[in-house]
């Protein structure tokens, strides 16, 4: 959202019942004009930028001299400001276009060239998704701006944005205005980016001089700020931050999961929220002080600026200081503010000054979520207002208008719909203001006196609570996210469905009709589906979880625990999986092997549960990655211990039993990977219903090895690596199981399961069972023994 003062803006914007100002209107079109034009020419040669900038002038021109002055209701200049703001916009971005088209680096960029390079880091890195999990190096996307290429008599100066993709931790550090130098491979950029080149950098990087002391303030305070939270429990240390200056280094996955699935991700992302929360602050305290006005706006600018610093004065904070500014120069002013032609004046600037925003989500979803709190917001609670109070009307019409301006480009964006946002940002709400204030203060006094600023924490950490209690409780609704068809299809369904919904939400008797519907759903979803399908199942004993491409299984242990055998790629999904079946403590751990589809997912399991011991495979292949999962549970304090054949645990229903692998080497495979499967860590499961064969990723010289020391039958076989077609031909019939699980990824690279490996199971009369295609899988006790249940792909 903008700067604007969410109540004020309804109180005092250009929307009311008899409609808009005809001003704003006038600035409405050349600012949304402007969007579309950028919007268009990003992806253009700059020829066709030039030409468009020419033709709008050209039209500006005879309007001007063709159209009379005394025009109907003044729309000859609201045209005339349309073409020359369109024709200012396409200049704009076919010079931009231009400049990073041509020059040595774009040059360097179509060769593929190899080069060193001075660069200044733009904005703050962002760490990429760890696919190869926490056990490989972190991957981060750096923004800059390369201002000379190479060295010495060969050295070009230069000055384009270029995006560089770097692996390392040396990169997390970097703060933007650093200069620095590296060495690394130029590609092209993807089209409609105004960026030169993406760079491949290769090492660390070579700093060159010190940010700027903005910068070097802004660390500082950040920095103070994260010490200060350090004293609240982990998963409000995390949140704060975020919620303060957008700082999510710390912020835990599964929060900001639950944040995404309940709409309240633009609350970790700085923007004018939390610059009108701060500058509301700043003018009830002068208003308090009996302040004139004009030294009331000039207390809010001060304190936005400030706020700025602290936040980091990155491209997304300088936008909303702008927009925050506009508001505060209206109420310098003492004129009544109109918030439609503000916004409209603040996204034209915005526009010219960086078209590349015209392509931004992030900017679509601001603007869109401030001009429905404008626009709709206004009429929604003077209709609510009829049947509850103003405050508790304005409550509601907010967060409604801003998730329903904002719904057409999350369907652009993700293809879904979260009417679960609507209530959750209405609950959560109230706590952000106090969390935003505290933590900013906090963040000031941090290195001026450690120990205030942690008793500052301390209630901001109870609000962040409740935040997070919202977020976790919302996301865990039926119905949360409703699936719809994404991109240009999505919207056009959205666009004909949802006239028609509101057509018959005016008519009394379709109006009952459409809710009485639409309870019928909930109702369905919250009571009738969880006991017609009930999850988890009753009397469990083994559960595959979906967590995609990987394993993760889960032996019952007793009431409110399991036994964790690997932990899938994602900690998201593996805790998702362990919150669904109602497991509170885990006794055991077993890791089969350290490849990242079975350990990533380990930070999951210890999110708010006990944890025992933790059996790995005793043979150290995988080097590296064995010593940092080592490293990782000395640091929890949790004993490792490595598996032993023979080994024998029992807990609850369940005992389980280590056959592999053997204390020898492992058997050598096709190289270093088959290696690490085949000393994958089998169990063998059993209960009084029935036994399992949890096989990990063992591959075809591994079973091989097991058939000749002796494979004990079992009811239930747990497929070895995802399907793949590496299996021994008398493996799968020496198990002798009626039912196979396969843990698979939908979609994946690997063409697991492999045709042939579902051919033979199917010869042998084995009924296959997968999560890619059924979601969770649990094997459950019946009559005669063992049955399995498939919660459906929806489950995840």
């Amino acid at each position: 959202m903008t700067g604007f003062s969410v109540s004020a803006a309804i109180r005092d914007g250009g929307s009311t019942e008899k409609g808009l100002r005809p001003h704003a209107l006038h600035l409405v079109l050349p600012a949304l004009a402007s969007w579309a034009t950028a919007l268009i020419l990003l992806g253009l040669p700059s020829p066709v930028g030039a030409t468009v900038a020419a033709i709008a002038a050209v039209g500006a021109l005879s309007a001007m001299a063709v159209v009379p002055s005394d025009g109907i209701a003044g729309w000859r200049n609201a045209v005339i400001g349309m073409l020359g703001c369109v024709a200012a916009v396409a200049g704009t971005v076919a010079l931009q276009v231009h400049a990073i088209s041509t020059g040595p680096v774009a040059e360097m960029a179509a060769r593929g060239a190899s080069a060193t390079a001075e660069v200044v880091v733009t904005d703050d890195p962002r760490e990429l998704p760890q696919h190869g999990g926490p056990y490989r190096q972190e991957s981060f996307v750096v923004p800059a701006r390369i201002e000379a290429i190479g060295a010495g008599s060969g050295r070009t100066t230069t000055r384009v944005p270029v995006v560089m993709l770097t692996s390392g931790d040396e990169w997390r550090s970097l703060l933007p205005s650093q200069r620095i130098a590296v060495q690394g491979r130029f590609g092209p950029a993807d089209a409609g980016e105004l960026v030169a080149a993406v760079m491949l950098v290769r090492g660390p990087p070579r700093v060159l001089g010190e940010p700027s002391w903005v910068q070097r303030t802004a660390a500082t305070l950040r920095s103070g700020l994260r010490e200060a939270a350090g004293v609240l429990p982990p998963l409000q240390r995390g949140l704060l931050p975020g919620l303060v200056v957008g700082d999510v280094s710390h912020l835990d996955r599964q929060v900001k999961a639950d944040f995404k699935a309940a709409g309240l991700s633009h609350l970790t992302a700085v923007s004018g929220a939390n610059l009108a929360i701060v500058a509301g602050a700043a003018v009830a305290l002068a208003r308090t002080a009996g302040l004139p006005l004009a030294a009331r706006a000039v207390l809010a600018a001060f304190a936005m600026l400030a706020f700025a610093i602290v936040a980091r004065p990155s491209p997304s904070v300088l936008r909303a200081l702008l927009m925050g500014t506009v508001a505060a120069v209206a109420l310098g002013t003492g004129r009544s503010r109109d918030g439609v032609a503000a916004l409209s004046a603040t996204v034209l600037g915005l526009i010219l000054f960086d078209p590349a925003l015209a392509r931004s989500y992030g900017f679509a979803l601001s603007v869109c979520a401030t001009g429905g709190i404008l626009v709709i917001a206004p009429r929604w609670r003077d209709r609510l207002e009829r049947r509850m109070p103003r405050w508790a009307a304005e409550a509601i019409a907010v967060p409604a208008a801003a998730q329903a301006a904002v719904t057409p480009v999350l369907v652009l964006m993700s293809g879904q719909l979260a009417p679960v946002a609507i209530p959750a940002n209405l609950l959560a709400g109230p706590a952000v203001a106090p969390a935003t204030l505290l933590g900013s203060v906090a963040a000031l006094v941090a290195p001026l006196h450690m120990g205030f600023a942690q008793v500052l924490v301390r209630p901001a950490g109870l609000a962040t609570g409740w935040i997070i209690a919202v977020a976790e409780r919302a996301a865990g609704l039926p119905l949360a996210v409703i699936p719809w068809p994404g991109g240009v299809i999505g919207l056009v369904i959205l666009a004909v469905t949802a006239p028609i919904i509101l057509l018959a939400l005016r008519h009394r008797w379709l109006r009952r009709a459409v809710l009485a519907a639409a309870a019928g759903v909930v109702v369905a979803a919250t009571v009738a589906v969880p006991i017609v399908a009930r999850w988890p199942p009753r009397g469990w004993l083994l559960v595959a979880c979906d967590v995609g491409q990987g394993d993760a299984l889960l032996v019952a242990a007793g009431p409110g625990r399991a036994v964790v055998v690997d932990t899938g790629p994602d900690p998201v999904l593996m805790d998702r999986c362990l919150r669904s079946m109602g497991v509170s403590e885990v006794p055991l751990v077993v890791l089969t092997h350290p490849h990242f589809d079975h350990v990533g997912g380990l930070d999951g399991v210890f999110r708010d549960r006990r944890v025992g011991a933790v059996v790995v495979t005793p043979h150290r292949v995988a080097e590296r990655e064995s010593a940092r999962l080592s490293n990782d549970l000395a640091r929890r304090g949790v004993v490792e211990w490595g598996a032993l054949p023979g080994a024998s645990w029992r807990f609850g229903p369940s005992e389980l039993t280590v056959v592999a692998p053997s204390a020898e080497a492992p058997p050598a495979g096709g190289g270093e990977g088959a290696v690490v499967n085949n000393a994958s860590v089998v169990l063998y499961v059993r209960w009084a219903a029935g036994t399992a064969l949890l096989s990990g990723d063992i591959e075809t010289e591994a079973q091989a090895e097991l058939l000749r020391r002796g494979l004990p039958p079992v009811d239930i076989l747990k497929i070895p690596h995802h399907g793949s077609g590496g299996h021994d031909p008398g493996f799968f019939a020496a198990a002798g199981a009626r039912a196979a699980l396969i843990s698979v990824g939908a979609g994946n690279d690997y063409g697991h399961p492999a045709p042939s490996t579902l051919a033979r199971l199917n010869m042998l009369g084995v009924r296959v069972y997968r999560t890619d295609l059924s979601g969770d899988l649990a094997v459950v006790a019946r009559e005669g023994g063992l049955a399995i249940i498939a919660r459906g792909p929806a489950g995840r």
